[in-house]
């Protein structure tokens, strides 16, 4: 009887004060207080900043699918109108067995016919370390052939809540017969 007592009190425990752990809040009425803490003249000063460094690692077939393709597809010499999902790892090193601290979730696809280059839609869901439980959404223009290139953060969620900022991208490692590729990653946001 008592161990399953202390096992209820251990469940309530969790689900009472996880989300607060997290810096999540857990419905509207929460948010808008949040929102309420701050005013136009004061919330500058509240910002914070954050550097992030980390790999992403795309593996065709593996953490990405295709999901649809133009019917000229084929004949394009930029693959135009392929568009992939992906689930793809964030680790702390270039291997891909290093440590994951997270996963890019989203979708990416050849959007001009005339020069290799996506559009990319994707939310960097941090599942351990300090930011575990947060995200940071990334949508913009990817001239995927240049080795570094710059793209927009749109938003997050948990710690980054209102974050904005640029991820710059560095490529690693590139397997064009096999599609796959290691990308690092630096990020720069402001968040509160």
């Amino acid at each position: 009887m008592m161990e399953k007592l202390a096992a209820i009190g251990i469940v309530v425990v969790l689900v009472l004060f996880s989300p607060m752990a997290m810096a999540i809040a857990e419905g509207p009425k929460e948010v808008e207080e949040w929102f309420h803490k701050f005013d136009d003249t004061t919330s500058v000063t509240h910002q914070k900043v954050t550097k992030l460094h980390f790999y992403f690692h795309d593996l065709r077939g593996l953490t990405t699918a295709v999901v649809a393709q133009s019917n000229t597809t084929a004949a394009s010499p930029t693959f135009f109108g392929l568009f992939y999902a992906m689930d793809n790892p964030l680790t702390v090193g270039p291997s891909q067995a290093s440590k994951v601290i997270g996963r890019a979730q989203g979708l990416y696809g050849s959007t001009s016919r005339e020069k290799f280059s996506l559009t990319l839609a994707m939310n960097l869901v941090f599942t351990n370390g300090p930011y575990n439980g947060s995200s940071l959404t990334v949508l913009g223009y990817n001239p995927v052939m240049q080795p570094k290139r710059e793209m927009p953060v749109v938003g997050g969620a948990g710690v980054f809540r209102m974050a904005r900022g640029v991820a710059l991208l560095k490529t690693y490692f590139f397997d064009a017969p096999r599609g796959n590729a290691t990308i690092e990653y630096n990020v720069i946001v402001h968040h509160y």
